[in-house]
């Protein structure tokens, strides 16, 4: 078993890199990958940049050309949800992108049309094993995580998707990995830390807090990792 993880920025990718033995870099025009061991698992780590372009040729090169059977997309986001606190980690029950835009053809806000489904679940599996590795001093949600090729920083935008979505947070690449991840059959689940509250307030940079949640979802992840 292989298994995959994809984190959009250094700070995503940071913890892993210094926790898996045996590590060497791979050949690759486009990405940064690195394959080790972690707990006597293969582990292939690639950074994938930011955006949904990105991560979704991420996951189809770490399927594709490196043979993942299991990816986990780690990192960071925006809580929309107003019961999800900076801190709080959010599990993917499932992925869908915000910004798919057909309704003018009469299809709901997120449709893709004549794929069978826009909403991409989580592994079942994957989801209680990151549950139970969430430590108890922080707080845990399972819910939908949607994505989309913007930073959202406006009160408005933040509530027209809890209203449509009723998602429980936002990012710029988890969706596009379960695309990808459903399209080829393979299971995933996504990990995020919420840095931020997607609003106004979030234009605010705190390059230190943006780290510090990047490590918890990554720390989750080796745990992951260990239970597997």
């Amino acid at each position: 078993m292989t298994i995959g993880i994809i984190g959009a920025m250094d700070e995503e990718i940071h913890l892993f890199k210094n926790r898996l033995t045996n590590l060497e870099t791979l050949n690759d025009k486009v990405f940064e990958i690195y394959r080790g061991r972690y707990h006597n698992k293969e582990v292939v780590l690639v950074k994938s940049g930011i955006g949904k372009v990105n991560a979704a040729i991420a996951a189809s090169v770490l399927i594709n050309n490196l043979n993942v059977s299991t990816i986990i997309n780690t990192g960071i986001a925006g809580s929309i949800n107003h019961t999800v606190a900076l801190g709080d980690i959010v599990i993917s029950s499932d992925t869908q992108q915000y910004d798919v835009d057909v309704t003018a053809f009469g299809y709901k806000l997120g449709t893709i049309p004549r794929l069978g489904t826009s909403a991409f679940k989580a592994d079942q599996n994957l989801i209680e094993l990151c549950k139970k590795s969430v430590d108890d001093k922080i707080k845990c949600h399972i819910g939908r995580i949607v994505s989309g090729d913007r930073f959202v920083s406006s009160d408005e935008f933040k509530q027209l998707l809890n209203t449509e979505f009723d998602a429980y947070c936002v990012d710029m690449e988890s969706a596009a990995v379960g695309q990808v991840c459903y399209l080829y059959n393979v299971p995933y689940v996504a990990i995020r830390c919420i840095s931020d509250n997607a609003d106004k307030s979030s234009l605010i940079s705190n390059q230190d807090f943006e780290t510090y949640t990047a490590e918890i979802s990554a720390a989750i992840t080796l745990n992951v990792l260990e239970s597997m």
